[in-house]
């Protein structure tokens, strides 16, 4: 095997069988090895928003400090952080399940990540202490908190990030208005057969996430960056029930 050939992502085909009972989704073995096909075919724009990150990211990095990256699954946006950041910079992935933490290892020594690196299992629920941190990363991960205990989060999040360092947040969202909550949701679904998932998949998946990601409104999302404390919140990425918000300290 030519060892400068990257190794065929697995193709997503956890919900192309009828289930019968559909039981809520979890970052198991199973998801985390076709995960990148996953979240490729399922999130419009992901690799334009991988670059977004990357673009924002680069300007709040300081040398000597850390890039925390929040919900990191397999580590597809620390490796596309790693060439464009200062090496002086660590490299923090912290993940609820350790079968995304290994396929991340793999990822990031296979891309030959040498800057300082540490993986961690931890339920962000729980809260989350961070230090010296110039950048921190939310990337479809807050969604997947309880609501009640998303604004600790942040204000854990705030307490360690140094001044002047940003928060990069992306999320699904909810409509505004009911109207075009449907409307957005109808889009989506569209999407999803267009990268080639069939109608029982997406099915089945909305039942396996209903109880298990649970969207804000995109302003809802700002309003907690503001009331945590954070000084400038905009956002730079929207598509229908999706957005990207970046908040700087």
């Amino acid at each position: 095997m030519d060892k400068n050939v990257p190794p065929k992502v697995p193709t997503d085909k956890v919900f192309s069988e009828p289930l019968g009972d559909v039981t809520d989704f979890k970052f198991n073995k199973q998801v985390a090895t076709v995960f990148d096909d996953m979240v490729s075919r399922s999130v419009p724009f992901y690799g334009e928003t991988q670059r977004m990150i990357t673009e924002i990211a680069a300007d709040y990095a300081t040398p000597g400090s850390r890039i925390y990256d929040l919900g990191c699954a397999t580590g597809t946006t620390l490796e596309v952080l790693d060439p464009v950041i200062d090496p002086t910079v660590e490299f923090v992935g912290i993940d609820n399940a350790q079968e995304m933490l290994e396929r991340c290892r793999e990822k990031l020594v296979a891309a030959g990540m040498k800057r300082p690196l540490r993986l961690e299992v931890a339920d962000l629920n729980e809260g989350c202490r961070i230090e010296n941190a110039s950048v921190v990363l939310l990337i479809l991960t807050l969604q997947f908190l309880r609501p009640l205990n998303r604004e600790r989060l942040m204000k854990d999040l705030l307490q360690g990030m140094n001044d002047n360092g940003c928060l990069i947040l992306v999320e699904k969202v909810l409509g505004e208005d009911s109207l075009f909550n449907r409307q957005f949701i109808k889009y989506y679904y569209d999407l999803k057969r267009r990268n080639g998932y069939s109608d029982i998949e997406i099915t089945q998946k909305r039942e396996a996430l209903e109880n298990v990601l649970i969207p804000y409104k995109l302003l809802e999302n700002r309003e907690l960056l503001l009331r945590t404390g954070f000084r400038y919140v905009d956002v730079f990425f929207k598509w229908y029930n999706f957005c990207g918000i970046v908040a700087v300290k």
